[in-house]
């Protein structure tokens, strides 16, 4: 499965939410899951209950230190299919290099 999801700490007093974001991120790369983040979202592969074990370390690592937690996830629920972070991606560049 893939799913992309984003995770912020809420009720806190800074503007930005980089530094809590970064914990979040590096959850997810401790993980060895295939994993890519963007501005809005991050995205990570594999195995449902391994997936979102990692969803869920992201938002209690944000949890420890806020009153409130947001969290956005969209999935992708496809069995037999694997490496579709990057073959998804793949498929729309060859038909824009058409």
């Amino acid at each position: 499965m893939l799913v992309a999801f984003s995770v912020a700490p809420l009720g806190g007093e800074s503007d930005s939410v980089a530094e809590a974001v970064a914990r979040a991120v590096k959850v997810v790369r401790e993980s060895g899951l295939p994993n890519r983040t963007s501005a809005m979202f991050t995205e990570i592969e594999g195995e449902w209950d391994e997936v979102m074990a990692v969803v869920k370390k992201a938002v209690d690592v944000l949890q420890a230190d806020a009153p409130r937690v947001s969290l956005v996830l969209k999935a992708d629920i496809r069995p037999g299919h694997t490496d579709q972070l990057t073959a998804k991606v793949e498929r729309v560049e060859r038909y824009l290099a058409q």
